[in-house]
């Protein structure tokens, strides 16, 4: 039989379980992409981004066009496999920023408003925060503002679903708009 201290904890850890997380601020244009799942046994423990760097007058600048979780086994930051969802299809892709310890547990979007008549980019950058409380802040794009941080998914995050804008032809391209997360 179970003890109450050790029903409290397995309650707890399923809590979330399922949970997608999300912030307020992302943006709206595109199309959500299907759910990708870390395997069994695995969580996200680093992330990487697809990033177009600023390309001035001459060009339509992107920023951020998706996100890359690399899961892993406990205790290990080797990613045993990556996941994305939709992809935007310009940029490069940054290093990999992994949790000390831990797995990833919640994040905060920087996001660019609406321009009106300009250069719209939508997402710009993610911070990401680990079980250990470490704060991880991706190497993207320097437009927007970061808006508030999402719920707390409490065994780590296991998924990842993006909202990208397909490109525009000669139209403005944003790419990455907005991104929830699931959780173990």
């Amino acid at each position: 039989m179970l003890s109450w201290v050790a029903l409290a904890l397995l309650i707890q850890g399923t809590l979330t379980y399922g949970k997608r997380i999300m912030v307020n601020n992302g943006g709206y244009w595109g199309d959500w992409g299907i759910l990708e799942e870390c395997p069994p046994e695995t969580s996200a423990r680093g992330f990487s981004l697809k990033v177009e760097r600023p390309l001035g007058s001459s060009g339509d600048d992107t920023a951020l066009n998706t996100i890359k979780l690399h899961c892993a086994t406990k205790g290990s930051t080797s990613a045993r496999y990556t996941i994305t969802s939709t992809e935007g299809n310009w940029g490069e892709w940054t290093s990999v920023s992994w949790c000390p310890s831990g797995n990833l547990i919640s994040f905060s979007l920087r996001v660019e408003k609406p321009q009106g008549d300009g250069d719209d980019t939508a997402a710009n950058n993610v911070m990401m925060q680990c079980s250990d409380l470490t704060i991880l802040t991706g190497n993207g794009g320097y437009w927007g503002d970061y808006g508030g941080w999402s719920a707390v998914c409490e065994q780590g995050i296991c998924g990842i679903k993006t909202r990208v804008e397909r490109g525009q032809g000669r139209g403005d391209d944003t790419a990455l708009n907005d991104v929830q997360f699931e959780c173990c």
